[in-house]
């Protein structure tokens, strides 16, 4: 369970610690102008209120029993909200797409709790970095041919700006899964593809294997996910001439800037020993074509100012001036989940994305890269709640670093999930009740304590005597437990609801309201005027010319804060 100190027991100059900065706060308002006034004071309160919670179950800080006080702050949250009628209208230099694999809401929100408690906090109150963005959107995540979607035919959707049948990366839904023959002629690109033809360095980060369903959309065309090296394929399938994944992220788009991921073993010849794991057999190289794609790129890009790592310590030991093109391949599948992670050996997202934008903002043209948080997904599949979540926050972690090394002015920014996942919390939990801690009462049906985190269906559904089990015995903030799930299956299943996007930089405000999930690509490149869609890029740095702005502005401000005034 999480600990808090109480605010009465720490020592008098801390427990009066946000009294007299408040006091300071003022007297240095006093040559401030107004407009500066109200975001000083929103940046004391929101960095004080963590600081002032109590351990005790239930309890919160004494000021939140004032009326006044959430009148003051929602105040100046809509004084923040009547600000955006300033738009940013830049062209956007750079793209950035974080996306959560399965992050969907309750995702989100459990991942700020355990963000703040992780710090001392009671977790609510925390803002996660996509939190602080000022646009947010719902996105529509189903395939053509399902309901509750997979992660293959959304991330054609938001990389490709096409919806497409579950299972298929990268073509429309003419193609048929697994079904060669319907592949050819119904092949779409995606937005790292644009970026590269109009002459930005592109580059993919991802904590699962690169040939994995999110990132292969950025760069393959196929039928079948699951197609990651030629050893995966029918026999039909290659007489036929599909290609496998792996293959495709060579030659598809050629000299792609920063490739870092898992999947070493898809790139070797079949029974090639892995350099980490020499002695693992089920971690050798799995390519029947006798192909080293590996020491291909390496000879490709060796004249190139190209680098391949395997490990941290190659990683970190780069100078990014001096590296042009990067390959970096860390395990023979996924990453290890980040609570399990060798900080030794294994790179962080935080430490992967860190060096890939070092290397490429150097192009004066710009970048996009995507990144993303493919863990979490796993971590819910397997019903191991904790793994999820601390995926969830240093995925978050990776979207403050990239705000530094970057600029709101000409870096859209979004952070977006493919599909959410059928994972809830609840139970009526006291104010900073550890996120993975127990609910308050028993149930009034069996008598036997749950934990606030359950899922719907999923491998912790588990049954002792022709009941559910009693885990009070049981460890449950391990982060092996298997949380409680009603229906059993060997591995839960995705959700079908809406999943948020959250947006900042040039043109972030058409990220609003409730969208298709194939609208989200062709905003980032409206904004970057890259892709089919730029009649409107001839105003140099800005999209709009200045008889247009004002009428638009006032437009689009008029919409954002309407709910507000409701």
């Amino acid at each position: 369970m999480t600990h808090f100190v109480k605010l009465s027991s720490l020592p008098s100059p801390l427990r009066h610690h946000h009294h007299h900065h408040r006091e300071r706060e003022n007297r240095r308002m006093c040559h401030i102008s107004d407009t500066m006034k109200w975001i000083l004071q929103l940046v004391v309160i929101c960095c004080s209120l963590p600081a002032m919670a109590s351990s005790v179950q239930g309890s919160f800080p004494e000021q939140e029993k004032d009326p006044n006080f959430w009148r003051s702050w929602a105040q100046r949250t809509l004084n923040n909200a009547l600000m955006l009628q300033q738009l940013n209208q830049n062209r956007a230099k750079n793209l950035i797409m974080f996306l959560g694999d399965g992050m969907g809401v309750p995702t989100v929100t459990a991942a700020r709790i355990l963000k703040g408690q992780l710090s001392g906090h009671p977790g609510e109150e925390t803002l996660l970095e996509m939190d602080k963005f000022p646009f947010v959107a719902l996105s529509k995540t189903y395939n053509t041919d399902a309901q509750v979607a997979d992660s293959a035919g959304t991330a054609t959707a938001f990389l490709c700006g096409v919806k497409a049948n579950a299972g298929t990366v990268g073509v429309s839904a003419n193609a048929i899964r697994s079904q060669c023959n319907t592949m050819q002629g119904n092949e779409v690109t995606s937005i790292l593809k644009w970026a590269k033809d109009a002459g930005k360095s592109v580059g993919i980060v991802t904590t699962t294997r690169i040939v994995h369903a999110t990132p292969s959309a950025a760069y393959a065309h196929s039928v079948e996910r699951d197609w990651y090296s030629d050893n995966e394929m029918p026999a039909e399938a290659l007489r036929a001439g599909c290609k496998d994944i792996a293959r495709q992220l060579f030659e598809n788009i050629p000299n792609i800037d920063v490739m870092m991921g898992g999947g070493r073993k898809y790139m070797f010849p079949k029974n090639t020993s892995d350099v980490e794991y020499p002695d693992v057999e089920k971690h050798n190289g799995t390519r029947n074509d006798g192909r080293n794609l590996v020491q291909e790129w390496i000879d490709k890009t060796k004249d190139k100012k190209g680098h391949y790592v395997w490990n941290k310590s190659q990683l970190l030991s780069l100078n990014p001036t001096n590296v042009d093109y990067l390959l970096g391949l860390f395990e023979p599948s996924d990453l290890a989940y980040d609570l399990e992670r060798n900080a030794e050996t294994d790179p962080s997202l935080t430490e992967m994305v860190d060096v890939a934008i070092k290397i490429l903002r150097k192009n004066p043209n710009g970048f996009f890269l995507l990144v993303e948080g493919g863990r979490i997904d796993h971590g819910h599949h397997s019903g191991l709640a904790k793994l999820a979540l601390y995926d969830a926050v240093e995925m978050d972690r990776a979207i403050g670093r990239a705000g530094l090394l970057t600029s709101i002015s000409d870096t859209m920014t979004v952070v977006t999930a493919d599909h959410s996942h059928v994972f809830s919390f609840g139970g009526y939990t006291f104010r900073g009740n550890s996120i993975f801690g127990l609910a308050p009462e028993l149930s009034d049906v069996d008598q036997k304590p749950f934990t606030a985190i359950v899922y719907g269906n999923g491998p912790g559904y588990k049954l002792v005597n022709g009941e559910r089990e009693n885990i009070s015995t049981v460890d449950f903030e391990d982060m092996h437990y298997h949380a409680q799930a009603a229906v059993p299956l060997s591995s839960e299943t995705h959700g079908g609801e809406d999943v948020p996007v959250f947006a900042k930089g040039p043109l972030a405000h058409l990220m609003h309201g409730v969208h298709e999930q194939n609208y989200i690509p062709h905003v980032m490149a409206y904004a970057a005027c890259i892709g089919s869609n730029k009649a409107h890029c001839a105003h140099g740095s800005h999209i709009f010319d200045d008889a247009t702005r004002p009428v638009f502005s006032s437009v689009v401000a008029a919409l954002a804060v309407a709910p507000f005034l409701c």
